[in-house]
């Protein structure tokens, strides 16, 4: 065994350890189409550079792409990445950055909450109906059915035929 044995090879996905990366590399890392990406690029959220018609993408188009999913998975809007994304990037104070984010998560927890709570009163009204209608459908067969002691008549019909 060698002292001087080579070190390990990175463990980090290709697209981690490269410089510039194709939209293919990042459809496949973020697990998302390309068509996808072009759609955040044109809406301003990933800016690539190009080598002749192909796209290069950074490592900040790969960060920025990665909060853009991030924010996403939160059910922000994309207006509100694109602001979160392009604040992280000024060189403005951490401070208001970081309340500009809470602000931003506290009415969005508001407006999950609104939504929960109607949620919860939609799906009490769809019980009440469905019980109503289980009730009139009991009833509904109660009617329906005479006396059990003497089969139907077509009961009858089949049974001697058979």
């Amino acid at each position: 065994m060698s002292a001087h044995a080579p070190p390990p090879p990175s463990r980090a996905p290709r697209a981690e350890r490269s410089a510039s990366l194709t939209i293919t590399q990042l459809a496949q890392e973020f697990d998302i189409t390309p068509r996808a990406i072009r759609f955040y690029e044109a809406m301003g959220l990933l800016q690539p550079t190009r080598a002749g018609r192909n796209r290069v993408y950074s490592q900040r188009d790969r960060t920025r792409l990665k909060l853009t999913l991030r924010g996403k998975r939160l059910g922000l809007s994309l207006v509100e990445i694109r602001g979160l994304v392009d604040m992280y990037e000024s060189p403005a104070d951490t401070v208001s950055q970081l309340q500009a984010f809470l602000d931003v998560l506290a009415e969005h927890r508001r407006l999950l909450e609104q939504q929960r709570e109607d949620l919860e009163v939609t799906l009490a009204e769809i019980g009440q109906h469905e019980a109503r209608c289980r009730q009139l459908l009991s009833q509904a067969r109660g009617r329906a059915r005479p006396d059990r002691k003497t089969p139907p008549a077509s009961a009858t019909a089949t049974e001697t035929t058979a």
